[in-house]
């Protein structure tokens, strides 16, 4: 171990738990990471209801390693190891299969507005951008819900930090999960764990789409966020077709090769009646943690000419950080915390709110 790991971890060990001990002695800390001045850790509570009361102790655990020589930035992130304590799930309900007829679009019961994210292409940040414009706008006092529309490919449950089964009480609705303030739905709380395959056909794929969307008890819900899957295939026709929705918020990297699929996506919404909100650049800019350079690993600028070329607007630029990736995989968006990246996602969200779109 290193001197200056050392010095982190004798620090930790003063900060005291509710129920005893400290979190160096309670084997608290992962992931712990120095990269020169910037340190990054993970406190990892034995579960999510303990979690949820030592933000306290993550704050004082920041600033007493923001306090050491040398040390120029922190990022902590407060997670859990366990999942909290299933519901019951009733066994007559089952998710997939033909979709029954549905005349449409339809209001989704009790969901003021419906905001799809999309982008035509994997890889830019869709699902990210989802769950933490989730809990940013949740932090702004919205009442909010996210779906995971990626059936094929679900990453909520791990980027929201939960793996609770929905409970379905009367056989007919499922009651959504909630975490870190959002009510959620996603295919991937079905399974058995988060490498099983969902191997279903365009119709299975549809029906369980319909029943996330029209069998979940959402209400009430000032906005619910979808999170697409790539591409302009058979979810996002479905979604347009039978449910009204809101407006489409585009999001891509700077370069040409994510805004050609991103121009699809666009295309496609125009094509089947659905506004395009705006376009967000993900990605945007790193600056280092080190010397406080910034550079653009993937160009800067090009979704903002891409918006002005539309004559839609432009949201905002994500700036492409460490925090960002360690946030996801512990289930604890980064819009939880403070920062540049927490900044981003609250001005976001401040600007959907002002426009009264959520």
């Amino acid at each position: 171990m290193s001197e200056m790991r050392e010095k982190i971890m004798g620090t930790l060990s003063t900060i005291a738990l509710p129920d005893g001990g400290d979190l160096a002695s309670r084997d608290m800390v992962r992931a712990l990471s120095v990269d020169g001045g910037a340190v990054s850790f993970v406190i990892e509570a034995p579960t999510p209801e303990q979690a949820a009361g030592m933000e306290t102790q993550r704050r004082a655990a920041e600033a007493a390693v923001a306090a050491l020589d040398g040390v120029e930035r922190v990022s902590v992130i407060l997670t859990a190891h366990g999942p909290a304590k299933p519901a019951p799930q009733a066994p007559n309900l089952k998710i997939g299969g033909h979709p029954k007829p549905q005349a449409g679009p339809l209001p989704v019961p009790g969901v003021a507005s419906v905001i799809a994210i999309a982008s035509g292409k994997g890889g830019v940040g869709k699902s990210t951008l989802s769950s933490n414009l989730a809990v940013a706008l949740a932090r702004q006092g919205r009442k909010v819900g996210l779906l995971d529309a990626d059936i094929l490919g679900p990453s909520q449950p791990r980027m929201m930090g939960t793996s609770q089964r929905p409970s379905s009480p009367d056989g007919e609705q499922l009651v959504p999960v909630e975490a870190h303030g959002v009510k959620m739905m996603s295919i991937g709380l079905m399974l058995k764990s988060d490498r099983e395959a969902v191997v279903w056909r365009g119709p299975m794929l549809m029906g369980a789409l319909q029943q996330m969307m029209f069998q979940v008890d959402w209400a009430p819900l000032d906005v619910l966020i979808i999170d697409l899957p790539p591409g302009t295939g058979d979810v996002q026709l479905t979604l347009a077709q039978k449910s009204q929705i809101t407006g489409a918020i585009i999001v891509s990297t700077p370069q040409d090769v994510a805004l050609l699929d991103a121009r699809k996506a666009i295309d496609m919404f125009d094509k089947v009646k659905v506004p395009i909100l705006g376009l967000v650049e993900n990605m945007s800019t790193y600056v280092c943690p080190n010397c406080g350079h910034e550079a653009h690993l993937f160009g800067h600028g090009g979704v903002r000419d891409e918006a002005a070329e539309l004559g839609a607007p432009f949201l905002g630029e994500i700036p492409l950080s460490l925090e960002v990736r360690l946030a996801g995989d512990s289930g604890s968006p980064a819009a939880l915390g403070d920062g540049p990246v927490a900044d981003a996602y609250a001005a976001l969200a401040r600007d959907l709110v002002a426009r009264g779109i959520a």
